[in-house]
């Protein structure tokens, strides 16, 4: 049975982690950029209620580099070589023994799984020697009340993954994402020559990528949303994209009228939302760039085709604008959430100036 939210207050006090010690942690959520960007305030709350204990990212190899933005909650990093019941990579199956030496080794005395139900990922970090192991659970299941929280089928996933740090006893330090711009992404955009000399405030973002193409909004309805704002903001419209999604920022910039600045190409992940961190607004396909928008506080618009909304639409549903549209047909929606966002983003801007 789920927590009542008294259940889980009272646990913010008495829950494991105020009741054993714990001085090193193995989190493992081995899951890709939008997923791993909503853990950040479990993550957050983890490191207020452990501040003097070693926190160990498990994730994918990918994942070194997100380890290394957010060092203030993650001490330190070990690439997971996968599983075949995890589609996100293939198993790396001759890694495998010095990945479990490696875990091994450093004697963890936690282990916490925030990787998902558990069917599966608890049955992993069962094997990595810890002390103790706690996480989410599927209901009916036969896991430790006093380590393992039910875990929960619907709500945004931010917030699932608060009801288990709460249910630990690690108090929420606030339900908001992040993403830290650095000095080194700043640099690399900046050398990159990609952003082609737009003017910070002076321009908006269309991301018409996505990992999976199926996911993705047309590139004529991207097109024509960019056209539309354009010509009324009187804003540069920047394409952003991995090296991966060139056709699709090609293809958009053919069909506008108004000249876009084509910004996809090789550069990292921080120094692409270096470039977004400029922008007035992110018009951009249900991807991990929405949650960037979203720790960047960032206005955006984001079309969904194919995941659940309700779990991974940003939670500030005034700042972000999320509708469905799998068949191509809500431009016109789009149009009017992007005028409405522009056009608070405005007044706030003229407010600011008059004070």
């Amino acid at each position: 049975m789920a927590l009542t939210n008294t259940e889980l207050q009272e646990n913010a006090v008495t829950g494991l982690l105020r009741r054993r010690q714990v001085r090193s942690v193995a989190v493992f959520r081995a899951l890709q950029l939008g997923d791993m960007l909503c853990a950040v305030p479990a993550l957050r709350a983890l490191r207020g209620a452990l501040p003097a204990a070693r926190i160990t990212l498990i994730g994918l190899p990918w994942a070194q580099q997100f380890a290394d933005r957010f060092h203030r909650y993650i001490d330190d990093f070990i690439a997971f070589p996968g599983h075949p019941a995890f589609p996100e990579q293939p198993v790396r199956e001759a890694l495998i023994p010095a990945f479990f030496q490696t875990v091994h080794a450093r004697n963890f005395d936690l282990a916490l799984q925030m990787h998902g139900s558990g069917q599966v990922s608890n049955q992993i970090i069962g094997t990595f020697g810890a002390d103790m192991v706690a996480g989410s659970a599927a209901a009916g299941g036969d896991a430790d009340p006093e380590c393992f929280v039910e875990y929960p089928d619907v709500g945004p996933e931010p917030l699932r993954l608060l009801k288990l740090t709460e249910f630990l006893g690690a108090p929420t330090l606030g339900n908001e994402l992040e993403f830290p711009i650095t000095a080194d992404d700043e640099r690399e955009l900046r050398e990159s020559g990609l952003a082609g000399g737009a003017e910070p405030g002076r321009y908006l973002c269309i991301h018409p990528g996505a990992r999976f193409r199926d996911k993705c909004w047309s590139p004529a309805r991207f097109a024509e949303v960019a056209d539309v704002l354009a010509e009324e903001f009187g804003l540069q419209v920047v394409l952003t994209g991995a090296p991966n999604e060139t056709d699709l920022t090609a293809e958009v910039a053919s069909l506008m009228r108004h000249r876009a600045i084509d910004a996809a190409g090789p550069i990292s992940i921080g120094a692409m939302a270096a470039l977004m961190a400029g922008a007035r607004l992110l018009i951009c396909n249900d991807t991990g760039v929405s949650h960037i928008a979203a720790g960047l506080r960032l206005p955006s618009v984001v079309v969904f085709s194919k995941a659940d909304m309700q779990r991974w639409a940003p939670l500030d549903q005034n700042l972000h604008r999320c509708l469905w549209d799998p068949e191509g047909r809500q431009a016109a929606a789009v149009i009017d959430h992007a005028r409405a966002l522009l056009a608070a983003g405005q007044n706030t801007r003229a407010a600011g100036g008059a004070g």
